[in-house]
């Protein structure tokens, strides 16, 4: 099902499967700004990263000495949303702990996502309450995919200088780092960027990066806030740029005895919760 949510100037769609984006299309233009999801190309569209970011190594990872089994991003996008409530250009789901989702990620939860229109500028909201008697451990992140073409840009708000890490035919991060940016702030988007897979940034400057078309004006200015780390990515060649803000990261070989120690792991304090929000204003 496809929860739709409006204003005088774009219509909204979110599927209840994942509490995925589906749409975020202007009225003025029609035009869509979100990846239609070809399953030729590339099925997904937005999906909710959650309680992992990318893989853990060989898809498990212990806890208090105990060893679960955990999929690539996590289990928040496979499973169903309860929708909440619809108001004022907002749409607001919730995810809870089932029998299934505690074999392999032995806490309870709450995953609240709210989607808000406001004007041009959709805010995507998420929020993560540990209902446990003890501290829970999680990663999060967004996967939002925005239609672009080839020799579109990628312009940062403020120089930077970083380098990309880069995952390996199993989506682990390998030990290498690679230059991208020195002091600048495009990346041009072309049919090889991604051939090794997402660039996976680090020590970024400011909160926002726009996409940009060939004629130089931004059509999505992307607002990833305080995110430790940001992923871009498509399939090679493909229509779309994924801008992805992570509170987490892939699994590298350096293995770990316990997630608690994993790199850019969240602990969340029992009865506490945590948010990030990112957004995305359009420009016609």
């Amino acid at each position: 099902m496809i929860y739709t949510a409006e204003n005088e100037l774009f219509t909204l769609g979110v599927k209840e499967m994942g509490a995925e984006l589906t749409s975020f299309k202007s009225k003025k233009t029609g035009k869509e700004y979100i990846w239609y999801g070809d399953e030729k190309i590339w099925y997904g569209q937005a999906p909710v990263l959650f309680p992992v970011i990318g893989k853990v190594l060989e898809d498990k990872y212990r806890l208090d000495g105990v060893e679960y089994e955990m999929p690539k991003h996590g289990l928040a996008r496979k499973r169903p949303f309860e929708f909440v409530s619809s108001k004022n250009g907002s749409l607001v789901f919730v995810q809870r702990e089932n029998e299934d989702t505690l074999k392999k990620y032995p806490y309870k939860y709450e995953l609240y996502i709210t989607y808000t229109i406001d004007g041009s500028t959709l805010h995507v909201n998420h929020r993560v309450v540990n209902t446990n008697e003890r501290t829970m451990y999680f990663s999060i992140g967004a996967h939002p995919g925005f239609n672009c073409e080839i020799g579109d840009t990628l312009e940062f708000d403020v120089a930077q200088t970083l380098r990309t890490e880069r995952i390996d035919a199993d989506s682990v991060i390998i030990d290498e780092t690679f230059p991208l940016l020195d002091n600048e702030k495009s990346i041009t988007v072309t049919e090889d960027i991604f051939k090794n897979d997402a660039l996976i940034l680090s020590g970024l400057k400011g909160s926002g990066i726009s996409l940009v078309d060939k004629s130089g004006k931004a059509f999505v200015k992307f607002n990833y806030g305080d995110a430790p780390f940001l992923g871009i990515w498509a399939k090679p060649g493909a229509p779309y740029v994924c801008i992805e803000p992570w509170y987490g990261v892939n699994d590298s070989y350096d293995r770990k005895d316990d997630i608690s120690q994993k790199r850019g792991i969240n602990a969340l304090p029992a009865g506490e919760s945590f948010e990030f929000e990112w957004s995305a204003e359009i420009c016609e």
